[in-house]
């Protein structure tokens, strides 16, 4: 069994400023070395919060969270927070100045060389999708084992996403680099992540092998009809036809056309339930 990379326990935030609300609460989870992670969840849920937790820049108010430690883990928030005086080279020797032992100067060039981002070029003239890149290009020479990314992807085009998810997945299968990244763009978490968790209200709602959750479920659509014994998540009515998510407890008998849910439809399913009383959740 591969030893955690991130291991939660009853974690807790809360943030005293907004009334004593709870941005996390009584979360745990354990994710594995070498997987890549899809946080997912509507905004407001606690995704970003949960990031800043692992990358150590938040104290939990409660429970804990394990990780590697500093020196060997990178992090790249929604802002992209850079030194906007200096120049992109100026920003490149930074980097390895401040991680001399670990530093991959051709990984971090190459990046910044496929964009292209001139050299001198100051960091405050560069646009939101060049800061991005200048950022990851920190985040991969440093050569962490644990990379915790923050939207990362939102500022970019789609083919300078396209180009720079294809590196993070290189890096991570070369390298075993474990990610853990926030997406609104499932598609791109659907073709890239093997893991998920699912975030809403604060706590973890799904976590699990990306693989084993949609093989847990099954899409039925057919005329009503009664879908004991399984558990329902999620399911809805147009005329006579019924459409379900059910979390299957043995074989699927009736009058359904079954198939295996995408992960967009696994994920809406979830959310739709829990914002409706009545829903189920499993």
């Amino acid at each position: 069994m591969t030893d955690p990379v991130i291991k939660a326990e009853g974690l807790g935030l809360r943030y005293r400023r907004r009334g004593e609300a709870w941005a996390l609460k009584d979360c745990t989870f354990t994710l594995p070395a070498g997987r890549v992670v899809a946080v997912v969840g509507p905004n407001g849920a606690g995704k970003s919060t949960l990031l800043a937790l692992a990358a150590g820049l938040l104290r939990p108010t409660e429970g804990l969270i394990e990780t590697p430690g500093r020196e060997r883990l990178a992090y790249v928030a929604q802002d992209k927070p850079l030194y906007g005086q200096l120049t992109v080279a100026e920003t490149l020797r930074t980097g390895r100045e401040l991680n001399p032992d670990r530093w991959d100067r051709a990984v971090a060039e190459s990046i910044v060389e496929a964009g292209p981002l001139p050299g001198k070029a100051r960091v405050r003239s560069l646009s939101g999708g060049q800061r991005t890149r200048l950022a990851l290009a920190l985040a991969l020479g440093k050569r962490p084992e644990l990379l915790v990314l923050d939207e990362p992807m939102a500022d970019l085009d789609p083919l300078a996403r396209h180009e720079l998810m294809g590196a993070l997945m290189a890096d991570a299968a070369e390298r075993g680099t474990t990610v853990v990244m926030s997406s609104h763009i499932l598609t791109e978490l659907d073709s890239a992540c093997d893991h998920l968790l699912l975030v809403q209200d604060g706590r973890i709602r799904l976590d699990g092998a990306i693989d084993d959750l949609l093989a847990a479920y099954t899409l039925l659509t057919g005329p009503v009809a009664d879908l004991a014994p399984h558990t329902v998540v999620d399911a809805r009515t147009t005329g006579r036809q019924l459409t379900a998510l059910v979390r299957r407890e043995g074989p699927v008998e009736g009058p359904w056309e079954v198939t295996e849910p995408s992960l967009e439809e696994l994920l809406l399913a979830h959310l739709r339930a829990a914002r409706t009383p009545e829903g189920a959740s499993s």
